[in-house]
């Protein structure tokens, strides 16, 4: 029964998150996250592109006439709505017993007032988890560039929509004493952010910011973000790096931690790989080095079909030997219907001394 909990709570915890995109969804267009969310950053709320390629683009089947009724996001002229739900069924195995269970795991509605030509007011809120972010973006910077202030999740690495991803959210905490990086689903900073497209394939963000569950501290975090989107002919590449600042611990016992790492991208024609590494310093404990890995591969079998591999691995202190945690998730992502997807994944944990707890999950998503 431990064991079950310990992997129920796992997979409970990896997808109770703000509904990001998928990351290759906009390496395969060749375009940039403001492009289908009103986050300049990615994730949460589609804007009124992103939510036409929901209905469009990705489903398998077809199932509107000519006479289709009509279907908008907007309430009014300049007032988006948006929702998001997912649900799962899980199964753990071993050698001895099967274990299952259902779980709700996000409940998110958004909302974005248009207030003019440059100012949007965005919000939203999950009603399973009690989480909520909520902020400002004017668009009035140079460079096509914007300011944000409010509360948000700062721009760090590939923004995986599975949090237990270890250069996310990792396992909670659950399997370690550390769960990965500090980017789990119930992560955000209340402070300022401004972002610079220098020209089509460039892309800077910084930020400052309070931890929202940050105590006795009050130096902000700051993150800043490089991205590079060259095309080459069929060839779309992605290339950049990231850096944060900021503290953990209490009172008299807080580090100062630095993380950096790079991310790697590509895609040609129905095939895409991901990759990002992270190294961050004293997170485990003073002047320690950890380091995370994420690589995950894809193929588009064919419209709203996809077959999906990815490997994590994360080590919590590289001067110390056999602690490292790594998985490799083996998935379908299909999406019959316009804003429907079934994400079914078998998890192959490894770690040392070796655990039981392989699993399969089957998540549904359901958006608009």
């Amino acid at each position: 029964m431990k064991k079950l909990t310990i992997v129920l709570f796992v997979f409970f915890v990896g997808f109770i998150s703000e509904s990001y995109a998928l990351p290759r969804f906009a390496l395969r267009t060749g375009g940039a996250c403001i492009d289908c969310h009103v986050n300049p950053t990615g994730g949460g709320m589609r804007n009124e592109s992103g939510w036409g390629y929901g209905k469009n683009n990705l489903k398998l089947f077809n199932t509107y006439s000519n006479d289709e009724f009509e279907m908008s996001p907007y309430i009014g002229k300049n007032i988006l709505f948006g929702i998001d739900y997912r649900t799962q069924y899980l199964a753990k195995f071993d050698s001895t017993q099967k274990r299952t269970d259902f779980q709700n795991m996000t409940g998110a509605v958004y909302l974005n007032i248009e207030a003019n030509e440059y100012l949007n007011l965005y919000a939203h809120y999950d009603f399973v988890q009690s989480l909520w972010q909520g902020y400002a973006i004017a668009n009035i910077l140079p460079f096509k560039g914007y300011i944000k202030v409010g509360t948000f999740s700062p721009n760090f690495g590939i923004r995986t929509d599975d949090h237990t991803a270890y250069t996310r959210g990792g396992d909670f905490g659950i399997l370690a004493s550390q769960k990965g990086l500090i980017y789990d689903p119930f992560y955000s900073e209340t402070g300022i952010e401004l972002g610079f497209n220098f020209n089509e394939f460039t892309n800077f963000t910084v930020s400052a910011g309070n931890p929202s569950r940050a105590l006795f501290i009050k130096d902000p975090t700051y993150t800043t973000r490089l991205q590079f989107t060259p095309s080459f002919g069929d060839l779309n590449l992605l290339a950049g790096g990231s850096y944060a600042s900021y503290k953990r611990g209490f009172l008299g016992n807080i580090r100062n931690i630095n993380m950096y790492g790079g991310f790697f991208g590509l895609q040609l024609e129905e095939f895409s790989l991901l990759a990002e590494y992270d190294m961050a310093k004293s997170i485990i404990n003073q002047d320690s080095l950890s380091t995370a890995l994420m690589i995950e591969v894809s193929y588009r079998i064919t419209k709203g079909l996809e077959a999906v591999v990815r490997y994590d691995r994360f080590d919590r202190n590289t001067e110390v030997t056999k602690d490292e945690l790594s998985r490799i998730v083996l998935g379908v992502e299909f999406f019959p219907y316009s804003f429907i997807e079934i994400r079914p994944q078998f998890r192959i944990n490894m770690e040392e001394p070796k655990i039981d707890n392989n699993a399969f999950v089957l998540q549904f998503h359901f958006w608009y």
